[in-house]
């Protein structure tokens, strides 16, 4: 029954086990959304904590065999103290460090029981935790919305969660995790080799388009100027897009993400009084240009592209 589900149409499925599924969908992706802000608080720390591991591990090899070098500093082949990954430790208050009973950590409905503070302490809440959790929801809601059966909307619903973290990720850190980004990008032209989007041939030329043509651009840029325009996440996630839905959305999300990009740097200038020499992170917009396009084809004049 599931596997027959996931190949029929949704207007050939039977009304009570689509909705059914558009239930199960919802309810899930609010937990996800949960699971989502972990990944964007912990994430970026983790690699930061594994890139200083490795930078002590390679100075101290340094002065192995060069015991001048960096007089007055010791470093030791030792890892950073401390197990910290996405399951451990378990979350807690950032303020009083109690830990969040099961209770308090439903989604959306824990924050408003408790008003946006916390349960021990009172201290306030970032508004982002139920923000992420919301936004989950409704993008979910969307991808169903759009899609007309259930195994390319599993897929875009995937990869919207994967577009989510590494939205606040690049705008918090100006990071787009290779951890992410790539496995990613590979999964695009794996699901792409049974033609679920767009053909092989398209989806290889895309994340071959995706990849150089921002490294193009990234390099006549240095080349004039001197400076670095875009980091390498950017041309990975373009890839991604790519490798997803064919060279032919390359187009029409640059130009959309370039343009937005545009507006929000200049608001930023002129009513929050930022640096304009300040770098900006650029990923939130292709990724955020590149799900608008996919669920909205008709807006971008995309007749070719249907979430079959």
């Amino acid at each position: 029954m599931l596997y027959e589900s996931i190949w029929l149409p949704f207007d050939q499925m039977p009304q009570e086990e689509y909705w059914l599924i558009v239930v199960i969908v919802l309810l899930s992706s609010l937990m996800i959304g949960s699971f989502l802000n972990v990944v964007i608080y912990r994430l970026p720390i983790m690699l930061k904590r594994q890139w200083q591991s490795d930078a002590e591990w390679m100075l101290a090899e340094i002065q192995e065999d060069d015991p001048s070098a960096y007089s007055g500093v010791t470093f030791k082949k030792e890892p950073p103290q401390g197990k910290f990954n996405l399951a451990y430790p378990a979350s807690s208050c950032p303020s009083c460090h109690a830990k969040i009973k099961i209770w308090q950590n439903i989604p959306i409905v824990s924050f408003l029981l408790l008003k946006g503070q916390c349960g021990n302490c009172q201290a306030k809440i970032g508004s982002r935790y139920p923000l992420v959790e919301l936004l989950t929801l409704m993008v979910a809601g969307v991808v169903l919305w759009q899609s007309t059966s259930l195994l390319p909307a599993l897929l875009l619903l995937f990869l919207s969660f994967v577009f989510i973290c590494l939205i606040f990720i690049d705008a918090d850190h100006q990071l787009l995790p290779d951890q992410l980004v790539l496995p990613v990008l590979w999964l695009g032209l794996i699901i792409n080799s049974q033609q679920v989007f767009v053909l092989l041939p398209e989806a290889l030329a895309g994340a071959v388009a995706g990849y150089l043509s921002l490294w193009s651009v990234y390099w006549l840029f240095k080349l004039a100027t001197g400076k670095e325009g875009m980091g390498y996440g950017d041309f990975k996630l373009f890839a991604l897009v790519g490798a997803w839905f064919g060279w032919q959305i390359l187009i029409p999300v640059i130009i959309f993400s370039s343009f937005v990009g545009a507006v929000w740097g200049i608001a930023f200038i002129v009513f929050k009084g930022r640096d304009s020499q300040q770098p900006m992170a650029f990923g939130p917009f292709i990724a955020i240009a590149a799900w608008l396009c996919v669920m909205f084809p008709s807006v971008f004049n995309l007749g070719w592209f249907n979430l079959v």
